[in-house]
């Protein structure tokens, strides 16, 4: 190799390497925890703790009620963005094309620009058989995904523990056969996955949706015995179970840019341990991404 490859070389790698480590994902806050501030109060805090956006609920009780998203989507978005803040994804209860919000949330989001959504939840029911309930799950998908793809919005299937379809990832597999990558794909909750799989299910989860993955929620946990229970007690990131290091340099490898949506499932929506968790959040997703 010659001085003039050398170089050419050497500027495409360094070239390379911006381009990887500027695409770190956006960092979210789920406005869930910021329920009591109207929108415009919303963004100011957002952009004023540093966040990169906002992960909206759009649902029952939300920032935006089902019922007028219509009006108030546009609303909450002009509010959101004049405080210098942006919405990245949307939180939703919709599990069906037949829910009356639907289409209206959908149009709103094509004509606001908005892409990415939350699914609602389904749950396993202990008078059907697994196989049942997965079957009426990938009927109710496919209709929301036939819906979403007239409006070009993207679906995020959340793995929730417990009694969720979803809490083992593969069931969403399943569910994902009828949809192309572009419709729809994971959105993967590492926290939750840790739950049901903490030795290696975790692992084995991550790697199933991390070719698919659309956004991921940000949360942290250990196992707790109250009343001779053992429960999860959600905690601080970086003091509960979840491998934090490894994850995000999975995320990184596959070039993973979609939201961090960062939940505080723990105390009382305190502002002080917001601003804790995306601290340990910035830090470490920037070693991973080369940019510390």
């Amino acid at each position: 190799m010659n001085r003039r490859e050398f170089v050419l070389t050497t500027a495409a790698a360094a070239a390379s390497s911006a381009a990887a480590a500027s695409a770190r994902p956006p960092l979210c806050i789920f406005s869930k925890h910021m329920a009591q501030l109207d929108w415009s109060a919303l963004g100011v805090r957002a952009k004023e703790m540093g966040f990169d956006g906002i992960d909206l609920t759009v649902r029952p009780k939300g920032h935006v009620l089902p019922e007028r998203v219509t009006e108030d989507l546009p609303r909450a978005l002009e509010a959101i963005r004049k405080s210098g803040s942006d919405v990245m994804m949307v939180t939703t209860d919709l599990k069906s094309a037949s829910d009356p919000a639907a289409k209206p949330t959908f149009a709103a989001m094509q004509k606001l620009g908005l892409k990415l959504y939350k699914v609602g939840y389904w749950r396993y029911s202990a008078k059907e058989r697994v196989e049942q309930t997965l079957e009426q799950c990938r009927g109710h998908f496919r209709s929301l995904i036939e819906l979403g793809s007239a409006y070009g919005v993207v679906a995020g299937l959340h793995n929730h523990s417990g009694e969720y379809v979803g809490s083992a990832v593969w069931d969403f597999r399943e569910i994902l056969r009828d949809a192309a990558p572009a419709q729809a794909g994971y959105y993967f909750d590492p926290g939750h996955a840790t739950v049901e799989g903490g030795s290696f299910g975790w692992r084995a989860s991550l790697d199933l949706a991390v070719s698919r993955l659309k956004m991921s929620a940000i949360k942290d946990f250990y196992w707790e015995k109250r009343e001779g229970r053992w429960r999860t007690a959600w905690c601080p990131l970086g003091q509960g179970m979840v491998n934090w290091p490894e994850i995000f340099k999975t995320y990184a490898k596959a070039g993973f840019a979609g939201p961090l949506s960062l939940h505080v499932e723990y105390g009382k929506d305190d502002m002080n341990d917001i601003a804790k968790d995306l601290a340990f959040l910035k830090a470490e997703v920037s070693k991973a991404y080369g940019l510390s």
